[in-house]
C-alpha cells in the first residue's frame, strides 16, 4: 500500500504534476453496504450437500455483515426436524446440525 501511494505521488515530488493521471479518489476503498438477503431452498434430505446450501451460505453472508433470512419450501421443510438434521452430513462441510446451531446463535430467521 505504501509503495502504491509513493509511486502515485512521484510526479508531484519532481514538479511534474501534470503526469499524475489518477483521479483524486481512485485509491480509496469502497464503503461496505449491508444487504438484505433471503435464501430460498427446496432441497431435502435426499441430497444432503444441496440441503445444506442455505445454511452454509447464510452463515457466510451473516459473517460478512449482511442481514440474512432462510426460506425453506417443499422437501426442505423436513430440515426443521431434529431427527432428520442429525442424519445429514454434507460433502466437504460440517454436519448440518452444527450449521443449524450456528444459524440459531446468529439469530438468522428461518421460515418453513
Amino acid at each position: 500500500m505504501f509503495r502504491r501511494e509513493a509511486l502515485g505521488r512521484l510526479p508531484q515530488w519532481f514538479g511534474l504534476g501534470w503526469l499524475a493521471l489518477r483521479s483524486a479518489g481512485a485509491q480509496e476503498p469502497a464503503s461496505h453496504k449491508s444487504l438484505k438477503v433471503m435464501i430460498k431452498s427446496a432441497w431435502g434430505s435426499d441430497d444432503p450437500t444441496r440441503a445444506s446450501f442455505p445454511f452454509a451460505h447464510g452463515l457466510a453472508l451473516a459473517d460478512a455483515g449482511h442481514e440474512v433470512r432462510i426460506f425453506l419450501t417443499g422437501e426442505a421443510t423436513y430440515l426443521m426436524r431434529k431427527a432428520t438434521v442429525a442424519q445429514i452430513f454434507p460433502v466437504g462441510w460440517p454436519p448440518l446440525s452444527e450449521m443449524q446451531q450456528k444459524v440459531v446463535a446468529k439469530k438468522i430467521e428461518v421460515f418453513a
